[in-house]
């Protein structure tokens, strides 16, 4: 079979997420109306925003998937016929499904826009991929759970046309396939409606019965453990092995995600895309796998990709935070790039610019200045204007990084 240049899609919690996802490379976007989507957190998207982020994606060649995956109840069914159809008419290019009647009423109401099949519904076999093939599946999702070897067998015992989907970045969840009921007993928020509260993430002790004040560690030493944490995917540097199993959609977790969050890695899986598209067998360039380090994350692993869990961080429940976002470019005077400030950043400081037109590693900020043109030592304020004097071709829109701490 033939091995085409896969797909690289995106998260778009709302519109800000949305822009950053196509200005730095998506060739396709995946997001929520109000309704039926699994992240209830992010703005998501009203009916009006929907529209305009298809036309937005469209014009610059980028589809849009648009997620029901929630599980409905009988209620929420009568209004969810009038929204499939609002997505066909806005020229929406797919829906990701999980619920077997929120297929078949997507097959009445939005006839010809593809069905994908969520990773929520567990896919784990060719059997049941052909199975929703069969009820009118374009694309299926595949579970987090699969190993790489698997999804080749799956690939070689599918139709042709049916399209393999995988997850490669973001969050993994300690439940399988994201089907957990703990967020909704202990928080009342249900995983399963897009409310999902994070307890797996949470620091826990043992109690005893007659002793409910007092706290017992889980591990023998140490003061309590994350036990449920699951460690972060990164698959940046083996895209060629997901490519020749088969996987045609390489999908980036993160709908509840900053907008810097989606610029910077969509930004580093398109430029790995296209590395390894011209350089076939050679190692991804450090510079490109550094990239995936200057986000806030959980501790990577390759998840079950290769056999085995996906890596816990049982000592800790927060995030790796090497970098953080100093300011954004807010356009150019002359010589001076308009800084709009994000964090405290202070003069003759080091920063790295983030944009699509190209990275500048090591820059410095010699020169800024206040909003009446006053030299300053540092910007302490949040979203205060800032003026930096600098030669360099910095465009709207782009991050100025520096390292924490």
């Amino acid at each position: 079979m033939e091995r085409r240049k896969p797909e690289l899609l995106s998260p778009a919690g709302d519109m800000e997420r949305l822009e950053a996802a196509v200005r730095y490379g998506a060739d396709a976007v995946y997001l929520g109306g109000k309704d039926y989507g699994m992240r209830a957190a992010p703005g998501n998207f009203t009916r009006e925003e929907l529209k305009r982020a298809v036309e937005l994606c469209h014009g610059s060649g980028v589809r849009v998937y648009v997620t029901c995956n929630t599980l409905p109840r009988n209620h929420e069914l009568r209004e969810l016929p009038g929204f499939l159809e609002y997505c066909k008419a806005v020229g929406v290019d797919g829906l990701i499904i999980s619920d077997l009647g929120v297929l078949a009423l997507a097959r009445e109401h939005a006839p010809g826009v593809e069905l994908h099949v969520s990773t929520q519904t567990g896919i784990v076999n060719y059997a049941a991929a052909k199975a929703c093939y069969d009820l009118g599946a374009r694309r299926v999702v595949l579970a987090r759970e699969v190993p790489l070897a698997e999804i080749r067998e799956i690939r070689e015992n599918i139709p042709p046309d049916l399209e393999l989907e995988a997850f490669v970045h973001g969050s993994m969840c300690v439940s399988f396939s994201g089907r957990c009921l703990l967020s909704n007993y202990m928080t009342g928020r249900d995983a399963n409606r897009g409310q999902c509260a994070q307890p797996c993430r949470w620091e826990y002790y043992l109690t005893e019965k007659k002793r409910p004040q007092e706290h017992f560690t889980i591990l023998e030493q140490g003061d309590g453990t994350y036990i449920m944490n699951s460690n972060d995917l990164c698959m940046i540097e083996h895209i060629p092995r997901l490519i020749e199993a088969g996987v045609c959609s390489l999908k980036i977790e993160g709908r509840a995600k900053s907008a810097y969050y989606v610029a910077c890695v969509t930004a580093a899986y398109r430029r790995a895309i296209d590395f390894f598209s011209r350089h076939p067998g050679e190692s991804l360039p450090p510079e490109i796998l550094e990239e995936t380090g200057k986000i806030s994350h959980r501790a990577y692993s390759t998840g079950f990709y290769f056999g085995g869990g996906p890596g816990q961080t049982t000592d800790r429940g927060q995030y790796i935070r090497d970098y953080q976002v100093a300011a954004v470019c807010a356009g150019r005077m002359g010589d001076y790039v308009v800084l709009s400030q994000r964090n405290r950043f202070s003069r003759g400081c080091t920063v790295d610019v983030l944009q699509p037109g190209g990275a500048f590693t090591g820059e410095q900020l010699s020169e800024i200045y206040n909003e009446d043109w006053e030299p300053i030592e540092s910007a302490p304020h949040a979203e205060m204007r800032v003026y930096w004097k600098t030669g360099l071709p910095v465009e709207e829109g782009a991050y100025l990084r520096v390292r924490a701490g």
